[in-house]
């Protein structure tokens, strides 16, 4: 599958399309592609600090892992962000189900409760309730997908591609940047696209791949190459500080999203649960630094936790979000208990 994985500027960012309908009827989870690719540094969209802005939701890993990025640059003021409520519509909207929107008031979700989060925006740069309606503004009538870069001047949507918005905040927006950290450096490049390749194949959407295939053979396979990929992650992270040497770059950004998921999340609903990450050594040191690193604790501590398991828990079966299991995202950040 990997080989004709769909690949952009930055790197892997989707699975095979190939007979990706016969695959889906099968039961095998296969992700879509992104529609839109626009680069900032092009005529179209020059490189300023102001005009560009984010849209995202929390529980969305790939959305989480523009939002670390963002933040651990310290780019909040160059580029704006807001955050649609994490779960999507149901059935009872009117306008249909499965639609991202902005709900800063909060719903009252699936299982009864009105549910509401700090974090959460209305639409700020367009006044928009519905994400697929700033798709529509730029002509993308069958685009419904977060995160979104977006020209707030233009009113276009530059960008849907997770890994592309992350790659262009980490290079040519890192001028602009409050902690200019290079998480994509020259002399390390080979080494960060192949870590992402697997890391992305393995873990990111391995995790989706084992949650939401339906075929017990293709669960069990992702289930297999994830905690694989885990082995391998562990013996990086052991003999060094960070997955490609002695300094965080974009790899480890890429994986951490999954992993802060795996113990509270993941291991329950993705039914990964082998293993909790405390039963690696290397790797629960390696959460420990990564909870270290400047600026992340914005976008990781208990409320962005609690957005996700809405996100995960919020629309599945019965509704009801699990309570525990406690003391997480906390004991991340304290690897010696």
């Amino acid at each position: 599958g990997c080989i004709m994985a769909v690949v952009g500027i930055a790197g892997i960012t989707t699975d095979d399309q190939a007979n990706a309908a016969e695959r889906r009827a099968a039961g095998e989870f296969v992700r879509g592609v992104s529609e839109a690719r626009s680069l900032m540094e092009s005529e179209e969209f020059p490189v300023e600090s102001g005009p560009y802005h984010l849209y995202i939701a929390f529980n969305c890993p790939w959305c989480h892992r523009v939002a670390m990025v963002r933040a651990v640059l310290g780019l909040e003021d160059a580029v704006s962000m807001d955050v649609c409520f994490p779960s999507r519509t149901t059935v009872s909207d009117d306008r249909g189900e499965n639609l991202w929107r902005f709900a800063p008031d909060g719903i009252v979700t699936q299982n009864g409760r009105h549910v509401s989060f700090p974090e959460c925006t209305a639409d700020t740069a367009g006044g928009k309730s519905y994400i697929v309606d700033i798709y529509a503004e730029s002509g993308m009538n069958a685009a419904r997908s977060v995160p979104i870069l977006y020209d707030k001047v233009s009113r276009k949507v530059v960008n849907n591609e997770s890994s592309e918005i992350m790659r262009m905040l980490e290079t040519v927006m890192l001028p602009h940047a409050k902690r200019p950290i290079n998480l994509y450096p020259e002399l390390l490049r080979e080494k960060v696209d192949e870590a992402n390749t697997w890391i992305y194949t393995d873990i990111n959407n391995g995790a989706y791949k084992a949650g939401f295939s339906s075929n017990q053979d293709v669960y069990e396979t992702a289930f297999d190459t994830y905690f694989a990929a885990l082995d391998k992650l562990n013996a990086l992270v052991e003999s060094n500080d960070f997955i490609t040497g002695d300094a965080v770059t974009e790899s480890d950004i890429r994986a951490f999203t999954t992993l802060w998921r795996h113990d509270p999340i993941y291991h329950n609903r993705m039914k990964l649960n082998q293993a909790f990450l405390h039963e690696y050594g290397g790797i629960w040191k390696w959460m420990g630094r990564m909870m270290a690193v400047p600026g992340l604790d914005s976008v990781s501590h208990a409320g962005i936790l609690a957005q996700a398991k809405q996100g995960y828990f919020g629309r599945t079966g019965n509704g009801t979000i699990p309570v525990g299991p406690r003391g997480y995202p906390e004991c991340y950040a304290q690897p010696g208990l």
